[in-house]
Order: C-alpha cells, then sequence, then structure tokens
C-alpha cells in the first residue's frame, strides 16, 4: 500500500490520477476524529450553530471559511475517465471497510454505500480518512449543512401527526416514538444547455350543428393546422437521488432543496451523522435528469404549438456544456412501529419538510363514507319533493 500522509494535500503518487479528479486507489484505513482542544474528545457539527461543538464541555471549534465556489464539473470528461479506468480493470466499487474508532478502539464496519457513522458503543463520530474519495469514484464537490436539529425535527414530526386526516385516536394522541437518524444522501446536479426542434398539428376546437328539431345537436369538431420551430432553454441543477435505499417518491417530496447554500466539502461537516455514497452512477443518474428534461421539452413544445389540443409529430433535443455536481444533502430519518408494522418518515433538514408513511382508521374512513353518502341522499331527496 502506498503511504500517502506525506504528501502535500491535493498531491497522489498515482500518475493514473495525478491530473484527475478520480481520487487514488489506495489510502490508510484510519479513523477521521476531531478532537476537542478542550477536553480531547470528539467534536460534532452542531447544527444550531453551523460550528464544531463538543458534546460533553460545550467547547465549540469555528470551521475554516472557505470562500471558494462549487464548480460546476465537465460531465463528458468524468464519463470518459470513468470508461479508461474500467478497461484497466480498476472498477467504480464500493468496498468493504473495517476502521477503529479512535476513542474506544472498537470497530465499525463500513459496507455498502456507508462512509461516515458514529459509534455503537461510545457514539464517537467514525469516519474512513478517505469518505467520499473511495477508489475510483467520482467525489463529492458539496454538503448542504445540516440546519434543522433533532429536537425541532422532533417538534415538525409532532405537528405533521395531529395534521393528518383519519388517523387512529391513538396515534395521533400518542404522537410516532422513535429516534431520529441524521443521514447525508448522495445526489447528482445536472447543468445543459438544450437546443430542440419540432414539428407538430396544432388543434383547434369548433362547433357544428347536426340533424333537426329533436334530433339537432351540436358537434364538436378540430381544425387542425401544421406547426413547427425550434428554441434554445438551459436547464440549471436537474436533481436526480444517487441512493436507491429509499423511495424515490418520498425524497421528491421533500424538494426544494436551498442548493444555493451548499459548501465546499469538509469532511468535518459531516461529524456525528450518518452518510452514504451514491449507488446510481454518474451516467445513470443523466438519464433520470434527461428523463425529466425531456418532459419538461415536450410540455414546452405544446404550448408553443398552442390551441386546445397539440399532436407531436417529431421533436429533436440537443445536449450542450453538460456538467455536474456531487452532492450531500440533509435528511432525518426516524423508523417506528404502529399495530406490527413498520413506517418511515423522513425530515428535510434544512426547511423541515415532513413526508412519511402513517396508519389510517379504516372506521374514520368508512363514517366519513357514510356521512358523504347520508348528504348525497339527502339532496336528492329535497330536489326531488321541490320538484
Amino acid at each position: 500500500m502506498t503511504d500517502r500522509s506525506d504528501l502535500p494535500a491535493g498531491s497522489t503518487s498515482d500518475p493514473e490520477v495525478a491530473s484527475g479528479r478520480v481520487e487514488p486507489a489506495e489510502a490508510p484505513d484510519r479513523t477521521r476524529v476531531f478532537p476537542c482542544g478542550s477536553c480531547g474528545a470528539d467534536l460534532r457539527f452542531d447544527p444550531g450553530v453551523q460550528t464544531l461543538r463538543c458534546p460533553f464541555c460545550g467547547a465549540a471549534e469555528a470551521l475554516e471559511a472557505d470562500p471558494a465556489a462549487i464548480e460546476e464539473q465537465d460531465f463528458e470528461a468524468m464519463i470518459r475517465r470513468l470508461a479508461e479506468l474500467r478497461e484497466r480493470g480498476r472498477e467504480d466499487a464500493v468496498e468493504l471497510r473495517e476502521v477503529d474508532c479512535a476513542a474506544c478502539g472498537a470497530t465499525t464496519r463500513f459496507t455498502g454505500t456507508l462512509t461516515a457513522d458514529t459509534c455503537a458503543y461510545c457514539g464517537a463520530p467514525v469516519q474512513p480518512s478517505d469518505a467520499h474519495v473511495a477508489t475510483h469514484r467520482v467525489p463529492v464537490d458539496g454538503v448542504l449543512p445540516f440546519r434543522i436539529e433533532r429536537a425541532s425535527a422532533r417538534e415538525r414530526l409532532r405537528t405533521w401527526v395531529r395534521s393528518l386526516w383519519f388517523a387512529p385516536t391513538e396515534f395521533t394522541r400518542r404522537g410516532v416514538e422513535g429516534r431520529f437518524q441524521g443521514v447525508y444522501l448522495p445526489y447528482w446536479t445536472f447543468d445543459a444547455q438544450t437546443h430542440t426542434e419540432y414539428s407538430g398539428l396544432r388543434g383547434d376546437h369548433y362547433w357544428v350543428t347536426r340533424g333537426s328539431g329533436k334530433n339537432k345537436r351540436s358537434v364538436r369538431k378540430t381544425r387542425w393546422t401544421p406547426a413547427a420551430g425550434r428554441f434554445r432553454k438551459l436547464f440549471d441543477d436537474v436533481q436526480v437521488v444517487a441512493t436507491t435505499g429509499l423511495p424515490p417518491s418520498r425524497l421528491a417530496a421533500l424538494e426544494p432543496w436551498p442548493l444555493e447554500d451548499c459548501r465546499p466539502f469538509s469532511p468535518e461537516l459531516l461529524a456525528g451523522f450518518q452518510s452514504r455514497t451514491y449507488d446510481i452512477d454518474l451516467e445513470s443518474g443523466f438519464q433520470g435528469a434527461r428523463s425529466a428534461i425531456d418532459g419538461d421539452l415536450r410540455g414546452e413544445v405544446r404550448g408553443r404549438i398552442g390551441g386546445d389540443t397539440q399532436q407531436i409529430l417529431q421533436m429533436n433535443t440537443a445536449y450542450e456544456g453538460v456538467t455536474y455536481k456531487h452532492l450531500l444533502l440533509p435528511v432525518w430519518l426516524l423508523g417506528y412501529r404502529w399495530k406490527d408494522k413498520v413506517y418511515q418518515i423522513l425530515v428535510n433538514a434544512v426547511t423541515g419538510e415532513v413526508q412519511g408513511d402513517r396508519p389510517y382508521s379504516w372506521l374514520k374512513i368508512a363514517g366519513a363514507v357514510v356521512g358523504v353518502a347520508t348528504v348525497v341522499a339527502l339532496v336528492l331527496a329535497i330536489r326531488a319533493l321541490a320538484g
């Protein structure tokens, strides 16, 4: 194994990666710790004050201000780079890692896409020293730090539970029991300039009269005229979830994210939280973004064709200047059990948006259905008497 501990920051002894953003293959398995200058305990990132804070003595340590903006990365260049590495047999794989906790010596196993955690024995933050720059994987560009603290997330959860319709009475009274886990989830964002050419038909409705007397009726007809055009449209920060571990619909419901508040990647921001790297690769992520962009463009084409209805006969889109960012976004996760069934809650740890699964009271739903049916029956009866 190559010892990189004596190399300057940002340098590498591997000529294959010296000029690229893909990180070196080998790095020592060390625990990433941030010792408190006052008592020696491990500091954690405190969302309330946006600094590292000691959970034992309360000492705070400000993070170094990084004035550098988060740069957009060249998508095609990275795809070529990853392809070259695959040809050399150096796969973009997530490795099994075992890391010893610096505080108590216990071993934490980093499996799958987990890259930061807390020690199960003493609670100290644990990260491999090369977290998020694993073997031949796309490194993280930015982090959106936690802002909602655990206590605030729990209060927002209580409000959410009280707002639920048709929830069991006992559920709304007792609320949700469980412990929130803070985790950074991987996302891709993509920028692209698109140039679209289209042709289609514009349909305008009009009415004609058919028949006479009792058979007289109005019939809707559609007048079709050809339409064609071209336009350019810029897409900025199209988001794609880069993990398969959570329902995409739930994560989409947590949007929007204030991406303008992202900071350049720093492992200190992860201290005390779980973090995961991507399991949806960059190329697959772009396919997801392209699907969303193409859907938006089809809507744009229909709007430009106009009329009451449209037919798109042909639509060709060229993508130019595609760039990406690899970001970590913060979520509070909580799993709870109700009547022998497991449910999951997600809280956007910046905006406080709550999404999740919940139980239903079928008695309340049945009562509501009966009530609506009774009202409808009464209205019909009154109309019948009046008529």
